[in-house]
Protein backbone atom coordinates (compact mmCIF):
# COMPACT_ATOMS: atom_id res chain seq x y z
CA UNK A 1 0.00 0.00 0.00
CA UNK A 2 1.11 3.53 -1.05
CA UNK A 3 1.55 5.81 1.80
CA UNK A 4 0.74 9.39 2.03
CA UNK A 5 4.37 10.55 1.53
CA UNK A 6 4.96 8.57 -0.85
CA UNK A 7 1.79 10.19 -2.68
CA UNK A 8 3.32 13.91 -1.41
CA UNK A 9 7.21 12.84 -3.15
CA UNK A 10 5.90 11.47 -6.54
CA UNK A 11 3.53 15.05 -6.72
CA UNK A 12 6.56 16.68 -5.93
CA UNK A 13 8.73 14.95 -8.34
CA UNK A 14 5.90 15.26 -11.63
CA UNK A 15 5.69 19.22 -10.22
CA UNK A 16 2.05 18.50 -9.87
CA UNK A 17 -0.31 20.41 -7.65
CA UNK A 18 -2.80 18.09 -5.79
CA UNK A 19 -5.62 19.67 -8.00
CA UNK A 20 -3.31 18.63 -11.35
CA UNK A 21 -3.26 14.81 -9.30
CA UNK A 22 -6.93 14.85 -8.74
CA UNK A 23 -7.84 16.39 -11.91
CA UNK A 24 -5.04 13.26 -13.48
CA UNK A 25 -6.71 10.81 -11.23
CA UNK A 26 -10.25 11.49 -11.87
CA UNK A 27 -10.63 11.60 -7.79
CA UNK A 28 -12.27 14.73 -5.34
CA UNK A 29 -9.80 17.03 -4.35
CA UNK A 30 -11.09 16.66 -1.07
CA UNK A 31 -10.66 13.04 -1.51
CA UNK A 32 -6.47 13.43 -2.31
CA UNK A 33 -5.76 16.17 0.26
CA UNK A 34 -7.74 13.62 3.14
CA UNK A 35 -5.45 10.60 1.11
CA UNK A 36 -2.55 13.05 1.73
CA UNK A 37 -3.07 13.97 5.32
CA UNK A 38 -2.91 10.27 6.77
CA UNK A 39 -5.46 11.01 9.30
CA UNK A 40 -8.75 10.24 7.52
CA UNK A 41 -10.01 7.19 6.33
CA UNK A 42 -9.65 6.87 2.33
CA UNK A 43 -11.59 4.56 0.13
CA UNK A 44 -9.53 1.78 -1.92
CA UNK A 45 -11.07 3.11 -5.11
CA UNK A 46 -9.45 6.58 -4.54
CA UNK A 47 -5.60 5.38 -3.45
CA UNK A 48 -6.09 2.89 -6.59
CA UNK A 49 -6.95 5.63 -8.95
CA UNK A 50 -3.95 7.68 -7.64
CA UNK A 51 -1.32 5.26 -7.76
CA UNK A 52 -2.35 4.39 -10.90
CA UNK A 53 -2.48 8.20 -12.39
CA UNK A 54 1.00 8.65 -10.49
CA UNK A 55 2.56 4.90 -12.23
CA UNK A 56 1.08 5.88 -15.42
CA UNK A 57 3.25 9.46 -15.72
CA UNK A 58 6.62 7.49 -14.71
CA UNK A 59 6.48 6.88 -11.04
CA UNK A 60 7.42 3.99 -9.27
CA UNK A 61 7.19 3.15 -5.98
CA UNK A 62 9.72 1.55 -4.34
CA UNK A 63 9.35 -0.40 -0.66
CA UNK A 64 11.82 -2.54 0.93
CA UNK A 65 13.53 -3.78 4.70
CA UNK A 66 15.20 -0.61 4.33
CA UNK A 67 12.13 2.28 3.94
CA UNK A 68 9.57 3.03 0.90
CA UNK A 69 10.32 5.58 -1.46
CA UNK A 70 9.50 6.87 -5.35
CA UNK A 71 11.20 7.02 -8.13
CA UNK A 72 10.25 9.16 -11.51
CA UNK A 73 11.34 7.18 -14.82
CA UNK A 74 12.12 8.44 -17.78
CA UNK A 75 9.83 7.03 -19.61
CA UNK A 76 7.15 3.82 -18.49
CA UNK A 77 8.55 -0.09 -19.28
CA UNK A 78 5.52 0.05 -21.54
CA UNK A 79 7.10 2.39 -24.64
CA UNK A 80 10.22 1.70 -26.12
CA UNK A 81 13.66 3.25 -25.35
CA UNK A 82 15.52 4.59 -27.60
CA UNK A 83 18.91 4.26 -28.43
CA UNK A 84 21.51 6.34 -27.70
CA UNK A 85 25.05 6.26 -28.56
CA UNK A 86 28.37 6.67 -26.36
CA UNK A 87 27.65 10.42 -26.11
CA UNK A 88 24.45 10.41 -24.49
CA UNK A 89 22.38 11.60 -27.84
CA UNK A 90 19.42 9.71 -28.75
CA UNK A 91 19.34 8.11 -32.03
CA UNK A 92 17.04 7.04 -34.68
Amino acid sequence: MITPRQIRAARALLGWTQETLADTALVALTALKRLESDRLEVRDTTRNAVRKALEEHGVIFLSSARGLGVMLVDQPEDMPAVPQDASGRKRG
